[in-house]
């Protein structure tokens, strides 16, 4: 007989939610049995198997945002007490509304480098 974990044991294991284990239960991504009471449970096989697919990726920053686009500002313009800064990374742009104050303390200015990181709840994408 094959051991096998709670779903909580499972997505403790790989680091991911409950909810995702779920989700690659549904798209047969995971296989998964049911105990007498249906609840899922994970062949410790699975584990083993998934863990190198979800290695996570580790930006090295003090920051929890994910997404980081490295770059060369392109431009800084500053009314009031804000600022809109572009920053060229490969070949996309990112424009960020910043408070003036940040701009001045991080010195931003054309040509220098930077690093816009993104951590955001909603976006939106759009195809072309």
């Amino acid at each position: 007989m094959t051991d096998d974990i709670s779903m909580g044991e499972a997505a403790r294991a790989l680091d991911v939610s409950i909810d995702t284990l779920r989700r690659w239960d549904r798209a047969g991504r995971l296989q998964t049995t049911r105990d007498s009471r249906n609840r899922r449970r994970v062949p410790v096989e699975e584990i083993t198997r998934l863990r190198s697919a979800v290695a996570r990726h580790k930006t090295g920053a003090p920051l929890s945002a994910r997404n980081r686009f490295a770059g060369i500002v392109e431009s800084v313009e500053v009314d009031g007490v804000m600022a809109l800064v572009e920053i060229r990374a490969g070949p996309h742009f990112i424009t960020a509304a910043i408070t003036r104050d940040a701009a001045e303390e991080l010195g931003l200015a054309p040509g220098m480098p930077a690093v816009a990181a993104v951590k955001a709840t909603s976006v939106m994408v759009e195809s072309s």
